[in-house]
């Protein structure tokens, strides 16, 4: 089918051009036979395909093309002709006749959206010619959008075409966001609207600037802000204004879901800064670790390591193979270069990039040391919140906990009210939350699984939390109904680390980030595999007591762990399996205590 598509383009295009139209619509009909389409044959078509293979470039073209797509403005090779047409025409007319032949082609696409409003072609080609009108009347063309959506307020290809308009002709963002209002005081239910609104709020009240960390670098230059690179920070004031008018929304329509995302936006945490968010230095492996705040492929952003003020030439590597962007990257020092016990060591890892550093020192008698910022100081799992802005999101979960019992199966008032427990108290509402969960599976079964892994995300931050608190490394989250692992860049320093009566099916890639475990406790689970446990440098015990683990392939991972002395193995498929015990023993000279 596709060979027979191939034979046709290539006939009218390039081979047979010469061909009589005859023959190239006989190839046409074959063509659509084999290809199952109904082809209606047009001399037109045959005639200007052959004028383009021909470079023809004239008004005659220009008027083919014009009645064709009138008629289907969604064939995208007219487009590209006609494209080529008015290139042409550039090079042979003066500026005014330009701005006539463009002016009329704006005309023409105005019938060509009537025929189709949703067309890709139209659109973009109006783009094409509004970028490349000498004269361009901006005013009209924001007036084309209103009108267009008008009609149809989740028209994309319009969306899309309004923010080039914007972006070109420096419309004031106070006047696009009351655009925004216009059309969400019109119809509550425009997810458009309150997207876009989402992009403005942030460039109109942006968050005030906090003062620079003392291990960040000033940058040499400060772009102005754009909707691409901006914080997407709202300032306290207008969020609590936000707030009262998405509530009105959802108030109005408990069913309709943009209100609700809409308001999951504002709930949200900022985005993280960019920033190394921790240093690890061992003596006994001489290596290094470093956490950044979002991943990155630490071979291409510049990364130098300084050891006693020498840069040292080291190789970075990711802790799975798996990633070539990862939160944590390693690298192992020279041999000799700090295993003395006796000497002290300053250490500093430079992300030239983005113009920031982090030191770490290792004391004389220490063998291990770090420097971090801890997920409580980074607010990575609950921001500090003024007096002012709890007392509104108390004033918010008590209105929405009103609408729960009026609308006791409604799911989003369910989960806007889990997440308004979050933002106010992650810990003071645990058990709250977990009940608001398990009342959400049973209204929305369908989602029953993503819900699970959500509830299993927001235990594992508030673990987290607590083992801070505690300033323990040890992390305990069993019996919790765990369905997946996240977060695992926070777990770096963790030596001991208790997943026991859950229900993960893996320990996946990223848990090899915690390179300092030297315990890991996942009894009563259904694991099936073990990938992350790969090269873990200090890991000593496993037990992995009635799990799902069926073949030796799968503690494959674990010959990777050069300390490994405990394991245990009992109550899964694989201890029942003949000659397990002479095999493990190859396969892991070091462990010295195997249960099966």
């Amino acid at each position: 089918m596709l060979s027979a598509c191939l034979l046709a383009e290539l006939c009218v295009f390039n081979h047979f051009k010469c061909l009589s139209y005859y023959i190239c619509h006989v190839i046409l009909m074959f063509c659509s036979a084999a290809c199952h389409f109904v082809y209606l044959p047009n001399p037109c078509d045959f005639l200007l395909l052959f004028q383009r293979s021909e470079g023809v470039w004239d008004d005659e073209a220009l008027q083919l093309t014009q009645q064709l797509l009138s008629s289907n403005p969604d064939f995208a090779t007219l487009w590209n002709y006609r494209r080529e047409i008015l290139m042409h025409l550039e090079t042979v007319k003066d500026e005014d006749e330009v701005q006539k032949i463009y002016e009329a082609e704006l005309l023409f696409l105005e019938s060509c959206l009537k025929v189709n409003p949703k067309s890709y072609g139209s659109w973009h080609h109006r783009g094409w010619v509004s970028a490349r009108l000498p004269r361009p009347d901006w005013a009209r063309e924001l007036s084309l959008c209103d009108r267009c959506l008008s009609l149809d307020d989740r028209n994309f290809h319009c969306w899309d075409y309004r923010r080039m308009v914007v972006k070109i002709s420096g419309v004031p963002v106070d006047q696009e966001l009351a655009f925004t209002d216009r059309l969400i005081g019109s119809n509550f239910s425009n997810y458009s609207s309150w997207h876009y609104r989402s992009t403005l709020l942030p460039l109109l009240h942006p968050e005030s600037p906090e003062p620079p960390s003392p291990c960040h670098e000033p940058p040499q230059t400060s772009p102005p802000p754009s909707p691409q690179t901006h914080s997407h920070r709202v300032c306290e004031e207008q969020l609590l204004k936000e707030y009262e008018l998405v509530q009105n929304a959802f108030f109005t329509d408990p069913n309709d879901q943009s209100a609700w995302f809409y308001y999951r936006w504002l709930l949200g945490r900022a985005e993280r800064e960019e920033m190394i968010s921790c240093v690890y230095v061992s003596r006994d492996e001489e290596r290094v670790a470093v956490a950044f705040s979002r991943p990155v492929n630490a071979q291409s952003v510049g990364l130098l390591l300084v050891l006693d003020g020498q840069p040292q030439r080291v190789e970075w590597r990711s802790v799975h193979p798996r990633f070539k962007h990862s939160p944590v990257w390693i690298c192992d020092l020279p041999p000799g270069t700090i295993n003395d016990i006796s000497n002290e060591h300053n250490l500093t890892v430079h992300w030239t990039e983005k113009h920031t550093h982090r030191d770490c020192a290792l004391y004389t008698g220490r063998t291990e040391s770090w420097c971090r910022d801890s997920a409580t100081d980074q607010e990575l799992f609950r921001s500090e919140l003024s007096v002012e802005k709890t007392s509104v999101l108390q004033s918010e979960l008590q209105s929405v906990n009103q609408l729960q019992e009026l609308e006791p199966l409604n799911k989003w008032c369910l989960l806007t009210i889990i997440l308004l427990m979050r933002a106010l108290d992650p810990l003071g509402y645990e058990k709250e939350t977990l009940a608001h969960f398990q009342t959400l599976k049973e209204v929305d079964s369908m989602r029953s699984a993503y819900y699970s892994d959500l509830c299993s995300k927001f235990m594992i931050e508030n673990t987290i939390l607590k083992m801070e608190y505690a300033e323990v490394r040890v992390f305990s989250i069993s019996d919790k109904n765990l369905t997946t692992l996240c977060h695992l860049d926070q777990l770096l320093l963790v030596t001991h680390i208790n997943l026991s009566s859950n229900q993960l099916q893996q320990l996946p890639p990223q848990f090899a980030m915690l390179q300092c475990l030297e315990v890991l406790e996942a009894d009563n689970n259904s694991i099936e595999n073990l990938e992350g446990v790969y090269h873990l440098p200090k890991l000593e015990e496993v037990l992995l007591k009635n799990n799902k683990i069926s073949t030796l392939a799968d503690l494959q991972p674990l010959a990777s762990c050069p300390k490994l002395k405990r394991l245990d193995l009992r109550g899964n498929p694989v201890a029942q399996t003949p000659n397990v015990e002479s095999e493990l023993v190859e396969l892991l000279p070091s462990v010295t205590d195997l249960l099966l």
